[in-house]
């Protein structure tokens, strides 16, 4: 079975984070899974500099930088919300603050009410277009980059 299925068949977070660490494009930009939340709500992720992923001036490629935060809201999101949900990346920017050296991380988390809210809106068979912000910090904690993602949720037709 390829990775990709294996990853789309993960049903704990202690699987998705094994598949995830051994995901090529995570293999090759230095991106590591750190932890899953056992409820899906948080994921935290980070990225040592190596010189595959140092850029011309010597900090941190911006599309490793994306790439370390890209697929995480919409995977959360289609654990927690489970198979009766269509859960799609639709959108994403990002905006580098300043440059990025050694380690580097992010949290992404998903509440309860943002849970509820997401349920609420979809209910009748509508779309929901959340934007989820969050920052990648260096190891002082500084803000490295802000990005913006735009998910697509809508709950299933039974046709």
């Amino acid at each position: 079975m390829s990775l990709l299925k294996r990853l789309k068949h993960a049903n704990t977070p202690a699987k998705m984070k094994r598949l995830m660490n051994w995901y090529g494009p995570y293999l090759g930009a230095g991106v590591r899974i750190d932890e899953i939340a056992e409820n899906w709500q948080r994921v935290t992720v980070s990225m040592k500099q190596h010189w595959y992923n140092t850029n011309a001036v010597g900090t941190h490629f911006g599309g490793s930088l994306y790439a370390m935060v890209d697929p995480q809201y919409m995977l959360m999101l289609m654990r927690i919300l489970g198979s009766d949900y269509i859960v799609w990346d639709k959108a994403a920017s990002i905006n580098f603050i300043k440059p990025g050296k050694g380690k580097v991380s992010a949290t992404m988390t998903v509440s309860d009410a943002e849970i509820a809210r997401i349920k609420q809106a979809t209910a009748n068979g509508e779309k929901d277009l959340p934007i989820y912000k969050l920052v990648i910090t260096d190891e002082s904690g500084d803000t490295v980059a802000e990005v913006n993602k735009t998910l697509y949720i809508r709950k299933k037709r039974n046709d």
